[in-house]
């Protein structure tokens, strides 16, 4: 025998044992008790530890582990409990953690089901804060060369505040103090759940307006809040806004909490103000102020404009005393001018005597005898043009026995016998008359008779 209390002997087949009146459980049963156990024990727990292995799946859901110097506990929030979180957890920080503990048989673990998750002190809020500041400052996303240049003078102004607030009063207040302009509220909440998440939206919302849409596109955007504790301003630490603001191309300026509260939308913004009234008075400036300097600089400039007057009249009296004087600038044209004038006078008194000279040669020209000498030349001349003429009439050599034929009918002048063949009716132009005539074979015949040889050419009329 064994001294074992429980027989230790094992055989092909189970079978029970002496002592041994439970039926066996399986698995699933077992982890099912383990599950009741647990949950009907550890249904409301607070658990304080540091966040490690954070990550969030693509179903919304969050996984995480709590850890302290001794111990690890796996964690898990659902979806909605890790939308509803009051900030953006990250490793490292400490929380407090408010759920119920429960077993995955899946693995055979236990894990702690986080229903609400906080901040575990104002030491792990700055922790939190810090670690953010890095992230983001190694990003770039403070970096003073991504700052914009604030407007002078901006026509349109959008407020990202409570419009419900004193925040928005004394904006407003201190704008139409300095110089009255058209300002556009986008309304948030500035504390509590849902307010990152709608200060970013309106942020991105003023970026998205275009020059020409219905609602005009601001020049500058002031995102503003009132003062409160570091937990009171912690939306304007949350990196959806951070990042909203340093990816505005509209300019902005910070003005959150009072002058000794900093947050990471501070950072992130073209330019910090102390208050949101100190924001104001940057947007813009004093419409007198800027009134008295217009009115200075006209006068400055009507100064100017009078002194370089004084000082041309000064240089044209220096140069009219250094000019010779005018009598001694035209004296010498006068003098020209009195000696073309006398000149004029003595070349018309010779013109006039050479006009005279010639018309007396003309006039001598002119007498009765010189005239009828011409007169009588003319008509010599006249006398033998005529002569000419007469000796060249195509008819005067008719008076010499000679004739000229011409063709019937039609009357052209006919030139040679084979013109006169061809024609047949010739009419012979004489002296005294004209006589018609028949050309024939006849006539040629005794014309070749006449003729041997060569036959001679009429000769000409003329």
């Amino acid at each position: 025998m064994s001294d074992l209390p429980f027989d230790t002997q094992t055989g092909l087949l189970a079978a029970n044992r002496p002592g041994d009146n439970a039926e066996p459980m399986s698995v699933s049963e077992l982890s099912g008790a383990l599950k009741r156990t647990v949950e009907d024990r550890f249904g409301h727990v607070r658990l304080r530890g540091e966040i490690s292995g954070w990550k969030r799946a693509a179903s919304g859901h969050a996984y995480l582990c709590l850890k302290d110097d001794a111990a690890v506990i796996d964690g898990v929030i659902w979806k909605g409990q890790a939308a509803a979180l009051a900030f953006t957890p990250q490793d490292g920080i400490e929380v407090i953690a408010t759920g119920r503990v429960t077993t995955y048989p899946g693995r055979s673990k236990y894990q702690i089901v986080i229903e609400r998750m906080e901040l575990a002190g104002e030491g792990a809020l700055m922790a939190l804060f810090e670690r953010l500041k890095a992230q983001l400052a190694g990003e770039g996303l403070f970096d003073a060369a991504r700052k914009k240049p604030l407007p002078f003078m901006p026509r349109t102004i959008g407020v990202v505040t409570s419009p419900t607030g004193a925040v928005i009063r004394d904006i407003l207040h201190r704008l139409t103090d300095r110089c009255p302009g058209h300002v556009l509220l986008w309304p948030v909440k500035v504390q509590g759940q849902g307010a990152a998440a709608e200060v970013a939206a309106a942020i991105r919302g003023f970026d998205a307006l275009k020059p020409g849409d219905p609602v005009a596109r601001p020049d500058l955007l002031i995102v503003a809040r009132g003062g409160g504790s570091i937990e009171d301003l912690w939306a304007f630490n949350e990196e959806p806004v951070v990042r909203a603001i340093a990816d505005c191309r509209i300019p902005i300026i910070s003005a959150v909490g009072h002058e000794t509260d900093t947050s990471l939308s501070d950072f992130a913004a073209d330019l910090r103000a102390p208050t949101p009234t100190a924001a104001a008075e940057i947007a813009v400036p004093v419409c007198a102020e800027l009134q008295s300097l217009l009115a200075e600089l006209g006068l400055r400039a009507e100064r100017c404009a009078r002194r370089y007057q004084a000082r041309a009249e000064e240089r044209l009296q220096a140069l009219v005393r250094v000019l010779p004087r005018r009598d001694a600038l035209l004296g010498p044209q006068r003098q020209r001018a009195d000696d073309l004038a006398a000149r004029l006078d003595r070349a018309l008194g010779d013109r006039l005597g050479r006009g005279r000279r010639d018309l007396d040669r003309a006039g001598a020209m002119l007498r009765p005898a010189m005239l009828d000498q011409r007169v009588a030349r003319a008509r010599d001349r006249l006398a033998s043009a005529r002569r000419l003429l007469d000796s060249l009439h195509p008819e005067k050599p008719l008076d010499r026995g000679y004739a000229w034929v011409s063709a019937r009918p039609g009357g052209g002048v006919v030139g040679t016998a084979a013109a006169a063949r061809q024609a047949g009716a010739l009419t012979l132009h004489f002296a005294d008359g004209e006589v018609d005539a028949q050309a024939g074979r006849g006539v040629e015949r005794a014309s070749a008779k006449a003729y041997p040889g060569k036959k001679p050419e009429q000769p000409t009329l003329f």
